[in-house]
């Protein structure tokens, strides 16, 4: 008698979210099954989401739950009610979760509350620092799932350490990757040549939230525009901030060329030509290093650091003052890729959807 095809869903609301979705997604057709998904909408413009979607080639969601914008508390509750009908309706035998927005989270609760399994895809990352939304998110959603796929040794420590059955937790890889790898030949195109920007992205509360911290970030990346062209992927909460303070156009004076978000393949291939990416993202340290440019993380931790025993990434800290020091030595002397084999194939969706189809047919 033959078993029947698991029931899976899959739950995405930040451009993060999509990109690791969509090779889980193709993963899943191309083993013969299905994997809907819901988009929470918290990250609802064009640049974050419409855009994204396009470029990976998801296609529509099974249900958008346009949560919109809003504090983690209200969009987490607005999940929290629009998200339960749907489980209802789809009646999945997994969840699947990816990263550590608060869409991860509010579905993870959702899933526990609906007595369905919970999938987390980017398992047991810790940066160690309690005041990042994200790591919160991370420990908890770890601790309720039945699933945890990890990308990276380290993650399997973190897990350890925190006494999670080992039964739970498989090493398969980065999805991110997979997805790069789909797209490399169109990023490669689109790149041309190369560029000598430094591209750079800021969105980490600790490094936009407070004004005077962000104001010293615009001071650094001015004084780097008089040597270097520098290019600025505003995210939409950073512009706010950069309004709200007036840096905008100090930025634009310096000639920092300030742009909204790109989407995926343009802004992969802007990194692909870049000569230096400066980001306090955890996802970009992980592109830049397969990529093979210079990334230097504008944080005191990361929660990848296989992209700094591995590939280009330095941590530089969270103070602007340092910045240009770091850039000038970073560029005298760049870290040399060594992306990490097997763990970087474009194989990762495969092992995940591969064990999700077995551990459904045990349960």
């Amino acid at each position: 008698m033959a078993r029947p095809r698991p029931r899976l869903l899959a739950v995405a609301g930040a451009r993060p979210n999509f990109v690791k979705v969509a090779p889980l997604v193709a993963a899943a057709k191309a083993a013969g099954l299905a994997l809907p998904w819901v988009h929470t909408g918290q990250h609802w413009d064009e640049a974050l989401s419409d855009d994204v979607l396009s470029d990976l080639g998801l296609g529509s969601p099974v249900a958008s739950l346009a949560i919109g914008p809003g504090t983690a508390s209200a969009q987490t509750a607005r999940i929290l009610d629009r998200l339960p009908p749907v489980l209802a309706a789809e009646r999945p035998d997994v969840l699947v979760v990816v990263g550590d927005v608060t869409s991860t989270l509010a579905a993870a609760l959702c899933a526990v509350h609906a007595g369905v399994p919970v999938a987390h895809v980017e398992a047991g990352l810790r940066s160690f620092d309690e005041s990042m939304p994200e790591e919160r998110n991370r420990v908890l959603v770890d601790h309720v799932s039945a699933r945890l796929y990890v990308t990276e040794p380290s993650g399997l420590r973190n897990l350890a350490r925190e006494g999670i059955d080992r039964r739970r937790v498989r090493l398969v890889g980065n999805p991110m990757i997979d997805a790069l790898r789909r797209a490399a030949s169109e990023i490669e195109r689109r790149a041309g040549a190369p560029t000598g920007e430094a591209v750079v992205t800021l969105h980490r509360p600790s490094n936009v939230d407070d004004p005077k911290r962000l104001a010293a970030w615009v001071r650094a990346l001015a004084d780097l525009a008089d040597r270097m062209p520098v290019r600025f992927a505003v995210h939409p909460r950073t512009r706010a901030r950069l309004e709200a303070g007036r840096l905008a156009a100090r930025l634009e004076r310096a000639g920092v060329v300030v742009t909204e978000p790109l989407a995926y393949v343009d802004f992969l291939a802007r990194v692909r030509a870049a000569r230096i990416v400066l980001t306090d993202s955890g996802g970009i340290q992980e592109e830049a290093a397969f990529l093979g440019v210079p990334c230097l993380t504008l944080r005191t931790t990361t929660e990848r650091p296989l992209t700094v025993e591995r590939g280009t990434n330095r941590l530089v800290g969270d103070d602007p003052t340092r910045l240009g020091a770091a850039v000038a030595a970073t560029l005298r002397r760049p870290p040399r890729a060594r992306p990490p084999r097997g763990l970087w194939d474009g194989r990762a969706s495969e092992r995940i959807i591969a064990d999700l189809r077995r551990f459904v047919q045990r349960r």
